[in-house]
């Protein structure tokens, strides 16, 4: 999460989006044979350090399909020139499974981590190991104090932030708002407006969708988390991370019923899904492409939402789809900007693991990813230029801010087994009927 003095009237929208295998069949991936790779052909000059270094790292990550193929790519060269082999493994279930294969003894060399809450859990426990002075060094030039805290365990770092993500969006259809008249609304009233115009003239406003396999529940606490910074700002944000706000006080209450009156108005929802029963059963990865022929308007969907869309959809203030952000509640004021990203943590310390932690940090390993699309980086050096999508540089641009101070998804920084397990399940209560009061005691009474 971000907020910052930026009041963004215009659009915006940025990039970066099931199961990625181990990449031994993949050629030109993680350098999977790379005692046979050519490396005739590649420039090896930015990999001199690490040289001759060999052997084997597994990395474990959420990532997968396309945007893991990419990922793979962006360091294959790397791999190749030092002679490292790198396992990749993407999977729907990492959050849950993550705990358990480090408790099982089952770790991988690296684990790239969205959630700052889970991140610490594998440090008190025992697993997770320091970062190495390389790493250190690159994170401290290459990101700022916010982000470093959220990777900062007891005064020690310990994981490498990589990608970033704005999750105070809402993408729409730039033709079907022209075509209808609509306009990107300014405020929160006028966005409830805008909601009621389009629902008048046939078409629910608002598609949602909950479902994420074993993280089924995250896209609702974005709703609230947005929300909340809203109504009560940064200060009883953060408060509430901490349990100083309790989860059921005034302050969260009040956030709820804002949300409540868009994603449980059985007139908003659901697109073309069903009413508001079905946003529990309804992917994320699904919930909004029927923006793309009329079948909802609008959808609130981190940045990273466009590597959903298949290549020949047009995204653009002008194209098939875009997004603006979620509007202040009142006009001109704040406009709090939340979202998210990843950590690099290490649980070995040999020195293929330490060399590839090393490059994974540093602002070539970026550049390199940030130029095969769909991906974005809080680095202050990512070099802009190579974002051909203008989304992803608005999202950049708007990251480097130095008026943006990053405010991480709540849920993601909060304990693990509250903020990535109760809310995820309460929010899935909640959208299928349960009473709010009651749905924040039980989560209340969790911590």
């Amino acid at each position: 999460m971000s907020r910052s003095g930026y009041r963004p009237v215009l659009s915006l929208a940025a990039a970066t989006g099931g199961l990625v295998l181990l990449v031994s069949g993949c050629n030109y991936l993680s350098g999977g044979e790379s005692a046979s790779v050519d490396t005739s052909d590649i420039d090896c000059s930015p990999y001199e350090q690490w040289e001759g270094t060999g052997g084997t790292v597994s990395i474990y990550a959420s990532i997968r399909d396309e945007e893991g193929e990419r990922l793979e790519e962006a360091w294959s060269d790397f791999a190749a020139c030092t002679d490292i082999t790198i396992q990749y493994e993407g999977s729907g279930e990492f959050e849950a499974q993550l705990p358990i294969r480090l408790d099982g003894g089952n770790a991988p060399d690296l684990a790239f981590i969205p959630q700052p809450g889970l991140l610490e859990r594998s440090v008190e426990d025992g697993h997770a190991v320091p970062v190495a002075d390389g790493v250190r060094s690159n994170v401290e030039s290459g990101w700022g104090q916010d982000w470093q805290g959220y990777a900062t365990v007891d005064g020690e770092l310990y994981g490498s932030p990589l990608g970033a993500n704005m999750k105070s969006m809402v993408w729409y259809s730039p033709t079907f708002f022209a075509d209808n008249g609509y306009e990107v609304p300014q405020t929160w009233d006028a966005m409830v407006e805008l909601s009621e115009d389009i629902a008048t003239d046939g078409t629910k406003p608002w598609c949602v969708g909950f479902e994420s396999g074993d993280a089924t529940g995250w896209p609702g606490t974005d709703w609230i988390e947005n929300a909340l910074l809203r109504t009560s700002g940064t200060d009883v944000y953060h408060d509430w991370i901490s349990n100083d706000v309790a989860f059921d006080s005034p302050e969260v209450v009040e956030a709820f019923d804002l949300a409540d009156g868009i994603v449980r108005n059985e007139d908003f929802v659901n697109g073309t899904f069903g009413g508001v029963d079905s946003i529990a059963v309804t992917s994320f990865q699904e919930a909004g492409l029927p923006l793309l022929d009329g079948g909802c308007a609008m959808y609130l969907m981190g940045s990273f939402y466009a590597a959903q869309f298949d290549e020949d959809v047009t995204i653009g203030e002008d194209g098939d789809v875009y997004g603006f952000v979620l509007p202040a509640l009142e006009a001109d004021g704040e406009v709090p900007i939340m979202g998210g990203g990843e950590f690099v943590v290490a649980y070995d310390d040999r020195p293929e693991v330490t060399a590839v932690h090393e490059y994974l940090s540093s602002v070539e390993f970026a550049n390199q990813r940030a130029s095969l699309g769909s991906w974005v980086s809080a680095h202050q050096d990512l070099d802009h230029s190579l974002l051909a999508d203008p989304t992803d540089q608005f999202t950049a641009q708007t990251l480097a801010d130095p008026d943006t101070v990053f405010h991480f998804d709540a849920s993601d920084a909060m304990p693990s087994s509250i903020g990535t397990d109760v809310f995820w399940t309460a929010m899935v209560d909640w959208v299928t009927g349960s009473d709010t009061e009651d749905v924040l005691e039980t989560v209340e009474s969790a911590w």
